[in-house]
């Protein structure tokens, strides 16, 4: 801290200094006071370029009132906590004398985290299977007490129903070898320190298993930038038509596969074997080749194998067998190559509006990389029209970045958009991308599932990156489909146009996942 001098206050509040005579933890730490205080601090960070500043001892109106050591001390707190929850931290303090008091400049700056390595993995698997159990316990590093998904499903009804019913994210980071775990995970401030201090981070998308919210696990897998995908299929159970949808939906977008299965302590040996065995079945019907983990010798034989081989591993959350392997396996995945030279692409999964920082789009980096201030593009909007944004600051895990990178699952706060434009399935980029708004594109198929045939005029859901949106199909070269069948199609998106690209890949969907296909050409655009 500075030494003590005479202090002039700023006869004009700029917009990233904020006035406030004294903070006091038993009051300002509470809920509602806390997080009045974080959206204001966020809103100050963004004005100030990183940097905020804060005058403690002076009052609303300009004048100085000074604060004693002890206050002083008590504001800081309060500061900190604060500033922890923003991604940013206490810089210095100087502190000036005032009529017998003090008057405090405190700077906070912004903690940006720098390029890491780093894995997005998926999670699916049929429901009450154990996919938010495992994570928790995963994360934390505890056994399971019957409690543990509340740590991710957080919505009231969620917590009603022990369901989840949307996507969660949820970070593990590793420090060296070992695992750097949250003792609650539901705590910004824990989440943030684990981003901050680990080498490596793995992204958790967790899935939805229960069959009416299929397509927010399509979402899921689609969606985002998925390294690997983790099948979770419960012992008692074995697969089930929920995991073989799953599987077939991760195989047809080249996702490399890893299967847990879950719940081992609660059924005999004999149980387990029958459940590997009828996964071996199920994977060797899809060209896969099954492998039981049994040791850390066994993952280091396959950890570059696993876009052929499919890792089985057996674990329990309530004795933590297996857990170690699952560790070192995701320890050792090598990352998938992403192309970091082609201009910045995110597809927009969620929109917020953050009182204090404006609108916030987020969704997983795609191609490309981002820094705060770069110029962009939103869009296509209903109207087919991109609109020309700035780039605030980016967050990862609660996390200021310095550089989004691919795969980076982020929130990018945009300045320059009103927030009822902004929709899931639309695109940030950089105008070098030169969007187009397309309306109807060229596709090879493939029918799965269908109890008749398809024909011209046929109207599926089509899931694209984040988009899910109604098309009418046009068979080209032949007079229908039936399961099992493949054809060149055309495609017209019903209500509104997207950004889509030659090679991406869809699922298409009737009440259930009817096939898959990937565009080939582009037709109509806007």
């Amino acid at each position: 801290m500075a030494g003590n001098r005479r202090f002039t206050i700023p006869s004009i509040e700029k917009m990233h200094i904020e006035f406030k005579e004294k903070l006091i933890p038993e009051i300002h730490l509470r809920t509602e006071k806390r997080q009045k205080l974080a959206s204001q601090m966020k809103y100050r960070l963004e004005n100030g370029g990183g940097t905020a500043v804060y005058i403690l001892g002076v009052r609303d109106d300009g004048t100085a009132s000074g604060i004693s050591e002890i206050e002083l001390e008590e504001s800081l707190s309060v500061l900190k906590q604060v500033a922890s929850e923003c991604g940013a931290a206490i810089d210095r303090v100087e502190k000036f004398d005032s009529n017998g008091g003090l008057i405090a400049r405190v700077i906070i700056t912004t903690q940006t985290r720098p390029s890491v390595d780093h894995l997005v993995v998926s999670v699916a698997g049929h429901v009450n299977h154990g996919k938010s159990t495992f994570l928790a316990c995963l994360i934390t590093g505890e056994r399971d007490d019957g409690q543990k998904w509340l740590y991710l499903d957080t919505l009231p009804h969620e917590v009603e129903r022990n369901l989840s019913a949307d996507l969660h994210f949820i970070v593990l980071g590793f420090r060296g070898s070992e695992p750097n775990l949250m003792k609650n995970p539901l705590d910004r401030a824990e989440r943030i320190r684990v981003t901050r201090e680990s080498e490596r981070l793995v992204s958790f998308v967790d899935t939805v298993g229960h069959e009416p919210w299929l397509r927010t696990t399509i979402r899921g897998i689609l969606g985002q930038e998925i390294d690997y995908g983790f099948l979770v299929v419960a012992a008692d159970d074995g697969p089930t038509h929920i995991t073989r949808e799953h599987l077939g939906i991760m195989l047809a977008m080249d996702i490399p596969v890893i299967i847990l299965i879950t719940k081992i302590d609660k059924v005999p040996a004999s149980r387990v074997e029958a459940a590997e065995s009828e996964i071996a079945t199920l994977l060797k019907r899809v060209g896969r080749i099954p492998f039981i983990v049994n040791s850390v010798n066994d993952v280091e034989l396959l950890v570059d194998k696993v876009s052929v081989v499919v890792p089985v591993l057996k674990i329990s959350s309530v004795t933590r067998q297996g857990y170690d392997l699952v560790y070192h396996l995701l320890r050792r995945l090598p990352p998938r190559t992403k192309n970091r030279e082609l201009p910045f692409l995110l597809y927009i999964d969620r929109v917020y509006n953050v009182e204090g920082v404006g609108n916030v789009v987020s969704g997983s980096v795609r191609q490309g990389s981002l820094t705060p201030g770069a110029e962009l593009l939103i869009g296509p909007t209903r109207k087919g029209v991109y609109v020309p944004v700035r780039a605030r600051s980016i967050e990862m895990h609660y996390t200021r970045l310095a550089e989004a990178e691919p795969g980076y699952i982020v929130g990018v706060a945009v300045k320059g958009v009103r927030e009822e434009l902004l929709e899931r399935g639309m695109i940030i980029c950089e105008p070098s991308l030169n969007p187009v708004s397309v309306w109807s594109f060229e596709a090879e198929v493939t029918v799965l599932s269908h109890p008749t045939r398809i024909s011209t005029g046929y109207e599926p859901i089509v899931h694209i990156h984040t988009i899910a949106s109604t098309t009418r199909v046009k068979l080209l070269d032949k007079p229908y489909l039936k399961a099992g069948e493949s054809g060149r199609v055309e495609m017209r998106f019903k209500y509104r146009p997207f950004y889509i690209q030659p090679g991406d890949k869809f699922v298409f969907r009737e009440g259930k996942t009817k096939g898959i296909g990937v565009v080939t050409k582009i037709l109509e655009t806007s």
